[in-house]
């Protein structure tokens, strides 16, 4: 049970939950509850002046009860009246170990992910993929990254929920593959959003960011775009496989301090595609100039070009293509 609602349970005198607390913690749209309490009457017990929602740790359960028949499948008026006909003073089960009403266990809606001990924000995150909430999605990641900046939200939320969901597809068959489309979509959008909050500062060299020919994975390359645009570093981001020969006409055409290749597999990571990245040249004759390459994803480990350059991480990436920007 998360530390706010241990604290709520322990002790009842303290005061409840707003609505945006506990809308983070279950990964639900505080206009969602809103909604649940005018509908439905599933609402906090007290109200805080008599306008102002404050929610206990029994309301909390009431949700949390509400969120798996949801999640099972049931519709929300009648998971309304099931979770209020249920209500009692012990913590409801877990959302996948919830029954359908023949009795048997509700296989056929996905269930909690597998995000063992991650933050609160991470677990909130999870139940809004699942539900396909796009809404609750949007507003946890921007909150995420406005409260930890989106360095910490990437490693320690984002992340995290993005392997969750991967290692739920892994092991569920054809099931959870729109969980981690959906989430992928919004992931992206929530970078892109992040990215745009500042203008590049002129004087400082461009990093141009492509994956590998054949290689289709991109948000870790755009959180370091998005990253490097939070710093005010400019940034060329041409995404999924990239032809050989459009990479060499862009690399010729920005003149980049610095290019990042990302490859997620050992079958898209070209020593080769390296070694003629680092020979282009551009610049009048007598200043003639080459970029720094730096090979990223975990396609590239254990056959790391001679002398390649490969950050362990999005913060030392980020680190080392702002001392090359700013030379």
């Amino acid at each position: 049970m998360d530390d706010a609602v241990s604290t709520l349970t322990r002790d009842p005198a303290v005061g409840g939950l707003t609505t945006g607390a506990v809308a983070r913690l279950l990964g639900v749209a505080p206009t969602t509850l809103r909604s649940w309490d005018r509908r439905y009457g599933i609402g906090p017990a007290s109200r805080e002046g008599g306008r102002h929602r404050r929610w206990t740790a029994a309301d909390i359960r009431l949700l949390e009860c509400m969120c798996g028949l949801t999640n099972a499948g049931m519709p929300p008026a009648e998971a309304a009246r099931a979770a209020l006909a249920a209500a009692s003073p012990e913590p409801p089960a877990r959302p996948d170990e919830y029954e359908d009403r023949a009795g048997k266990p509700a296989s056929h809606a996905p269930g909690a992910l597998p995000l063992g001990r991650a933050r609160r924000e991470c677990r909130g995150l999870a139940r809004a993929a699942v539900r396909l909430d796009a809404h609750a999605m949007d507003e946890l990641l921007a909150a995420a990254i406005e409260r930890y900046g989106l360095l910490a939200a990437w490693e320690s939320v984002i992340m995290p929920t993005l392997h969750a969901v991967g290692r739920k597809w892994e092991t569920a068959g054809e099931r959870y593959i729109e969980v981690e489309h959906l989430l992928s979509w919004h992931v992206s959008s929530a970078l892109r959003r992040a990215a745009s909050q500042r203008q590049p500062v002129a004087g400082s060299g461009v990093s141009l960011l492509a994956c590998t020919p054949g290689e289709s994975h991109t948000l870790a390359l755009e959180a370091l775009a998005a990253g490097l645009g939070q710093q005010g570093l400019p940034v060329r981001m041409f995404g999924a496989a990239l032809p050989v020969e459009a990479m060499e006409e862009a690399v010729r055409r920005t003149g980049p301090a610095a290019v990042v290749l990302w490859a997620q597999s050992r079958s898209t990571a070209s020593r080769a595609l390296v070694a003629r990245v680092e020979s282009i040249e551009w610049g009048v004759r007598g200043a003639r100039r080459r970029p720094v390459v730096l090979v990223a994803g975990p396609g590239w480990a254990g056959q790391l070009p001679p002398g390649a350059r490969h950050p362990s991480g999005l913060a030392e990436a980020l680190d080392a293509l702002a001392a090359i920007s700013r030379r």
